[in-house]
């Protein structure tokens, strides 16, 4: 079953409360029984109408999508941006962007959720290319706009020089992040020793590299 793809999906207060819904009861069926998970399921676990689920979003693999691009996000909720928002009015940058690595990077590797949902991504990815698009249509800049935000700001003040936004936002993802992501998608871990000795080093290369009077 199938919805027109050109129709628009239900709009207003009470489309969007049924939206989370869905999203959230898709997640917990893609976790507990993978994709394979039948949308009539779906939709009684949220609540809804199988119609509504269709309407809402049109396939299965778009829910899937909405599903991961949402939970990608989670890492840089609360505590880590409330830390990065921190940034700008920091005496000690060094000291506050450490601090937000430290929150950003626990929070990467202590969501289960997000982590199993990730390696899910990874297995099914072959039936995904909506999952590519979602990335390059926004970009870093608009997927995690925390981090966009803390550094455009310190790049107005002068504390750092970043003459290519994008560039630094996907640096600052690898030397924080994505090693944790590459670990896990190998069904190990870094543990904690080396996980901060990397946060301080990559803090350090970011500083080296973008501060004031560095040739960048």
């Amino acid at each position: 079953m199938s919805v027109d793809s050109g129709k628009q999906p239900p709009s207003g207060p009470r489309a969007e409360l049924k939206r989370r819904a869905i999203v959230r009861a898709a997640r917990e069926l893609f976790l507990r029984e993978g994709f394979g998970v039948g949308m009539d399921a779906i939709a009684a676990e949220a609540g809804v109408s199988k119609v509504t689920v269709y309407n809402h979003f049109g396939s299965k693999e778009a829910l899937f999508t909405a599903v991961i691009t949402s939970a990608l996000d989670e890492p840089l909720g609360q505590a880590s941006s409330a830390a990065l928002e921190k940034l700008p009015d920091a005496e000690d940058l060094r000291g506050a962007l450490l601090d937000a690595a430290r929150t950003w990077v626990h929070a990467v590797r202590t969501n289960k959720d997000v982590i199993a949902l990730r390696n899910l991504m990874v297995a099914e990815q072959h039936r995904f290319p909506e999952l590519g698009q979602a990335w390059h249509g926004r970009g870093p800049e608009a997927h995690h706009p925390a981090v966009s935000g803390a550094l455009r700001t310190l790049a107005d003040q002068g504390r750092l020089v970043i003459p290519d936004l994008e560039a630094a936002i996907i640096q600052l993802y690898t030397l924080l992040v994505f090693p944790h992501i590459v670990f896990s998608t190998y069904g190990t871990h870094i543990d904690d020793d080396l996980t901060d000795r990397l946060v301080v080093s990559g803090v350090d290369m970011f500083l080296g590299y973008y501060g004031p009077g560095q040739d960048s």
